[in-house]
């Protein structure tokens, strides 16, 4: 078990915007996770990258000091420089042994998620092990560990409410708006090309929405947006001139004033008195208090999400013992999993050692006395020997197992 290692950078040792010195381009990947195992000598290797954390999780004997890290870090990023390399191996989480798997289990089960219960770690955990596998950088005890935290992953999922309200305000404004029965041809004006709004139109595109305008301060990035979304885009300074209608307004820029004021609505409604949805998530909000005053809206307010989504973190919080108990659960079959693919190996140069041995003695030691024997004799010495020799093979590995459970009752 000590051979598991973790190293970790995620929101809980560095800053979320320190996790990108630590992606790889996807065309990288296959040269730099070589010349890590080819520095460090690691058995096996695993990369895993998020917006939120990116880890390495490597089988390895040798004991993970400063020296260590400080050649994985040389071999992860050649262009760093001393510092550079310096500051990783200073702010590097790591764990061995049973925490090194804990880690893991807790990972995939986003309890050390920045949002506890959001399923979506378990996928990126298992396409992380599916693409250094793929480059011929896991064996036998990450496939195993990999595939037992896989299955916790979804006992919790399934067995307890960790994930069953959603904390996410995105994910909270898209439940108020379907809420609403809105059409999938409504016209939605995106106001703002940043993270939040990205995630929220994305969202509602991938749920059959698809008519999008978007306007941001910069061009380049509403075109970027627009372009994913096949919608159009604009200039944020053309927005109190634009006459194309809306069904839904989505606001989230970083302004300090409104964006939307009583003027601008006026002019984006073009006429059309009928009721209209805001879904404003900026911090302070974008959309003057004077239009709900004056025009009939329907707002979904951030201010209101987040309250929501912190209730429903806590409700979630509330399920952590639970989701320990499974974890706690899992990692001792896991452990029982580990003991008997150790005697599997041990014993798997069984066969081979029989099969020496019978050799030897059917053709040297008593190939004389052999010789001697009519056919029908030889026959039946040939169907002893395989009865012994299947046997002698497949005892040994049952009464190991035995052991092994018998072990398991008194631990």
């Amino acid at each position: 078990m000590q051979r598991i290692k973790v190293i970790a950078f995620t929101h809980k040792n560095i800053d979320l915007k320190e996790i990108g010195r630590f992606h790889l381009e996807d065309e990288t990947v296959p040269e730099r996770l070589a010349e890590l195992r080819k520095q460090t000598g690691a058995d096996e290797l695993m990369y895993l990258s998020t917006c939120n954390r990116v880890e390495f999780h490597v089988i390895t004997e040798t004991e993970i000091t400063k020296t260590w890290l400080h050649t994985f870090f040389t071999a992860f990023k050649p262009a760093w420089t001393s510092a550079d390399i310096d500051w990783a191996v200073t702010h590097a989480s790591v764990f061995e042994g049973d925490a090194a798997l804990r880690h893991l289990f807790n990972v995939a089960s986003s309890l050390d998620s920045l949002v506890v219960g959001e399923r979506e770690i378990i996928t990126q955990v298992r396409n992380a092990y599916e693409k250094s596998s793929a480059l011929g950088h896991t064996g036998d005890l990450l496939r195993l560990a990999v595939k037992k935290t896989i299955e916790a992953a979804k006992e919790i999922y399934t067995e307890t409410q960790i994930a069953k309200k959603p904390v996410s305000v995105v994910s909270l404004a898209y439940r108020r708006l379907r809420e609403l029965n809105v059409n999938l041809d409504a016209r939605f004006l995106i106001i703002g090309a940043g993270v939040t709004n990205n995630s929220m139109a994305k969202y509602l595109r991938k749920h059959g929405f698809s008519n999008f305008t978007v306007f941001n301060r910069t061009l380049i990035n509403a075109q970027k947006l627009a372009a994913e979304l096949n919608g159009q885009s604009f200039l944020l300074s053309e927005l109190p001139h634009y006459i194309g209608g809306f069904d839904v307004i989505v606001s989230c820029t970083g302004s300090s004033e409104s964006i939307i004021t009583k003027e601008i609505y006026k002019n984006l409604c073009a006429g059309d008195e009928s009721r209209k949805i805001v879904i404003d998530l900026a911090v302070p909000n974008d959309l003057d208090p004077e239009v709900l005053d004056s025009y009939d809206v329907n707002l979904i307010a951030v201010n209101n999400l987040q309250e929501v989504a912190r209730e429903n973190l806590l409700e979630r919080e509330k399920e952590l013992d639970a989701c320990m108990d499974i974890i706690g659960r899992n990692i001792e079959e896991f452990n029982a999993i580990l003991r008997e693919r150790k005697v599997e190996l041990a014993m798997s140069e069984v066969p081979r050692k029989v099969k020496e041995i019978r050799d030897t003695a059917m053709n040297t030691v008593f190939a004389k006395d052999i010789a001697t024997l009519d056919q029908p004799s030889k026959e039946i010495l040939e169907k002893v020997i395989a009865y012994i020799e299947k046997k002698y093979i497949s005892v040994p590995m049952k009464m190991a197992k035995e052991i092994m459970i018998d072990d398991s009752f008194k631990g």
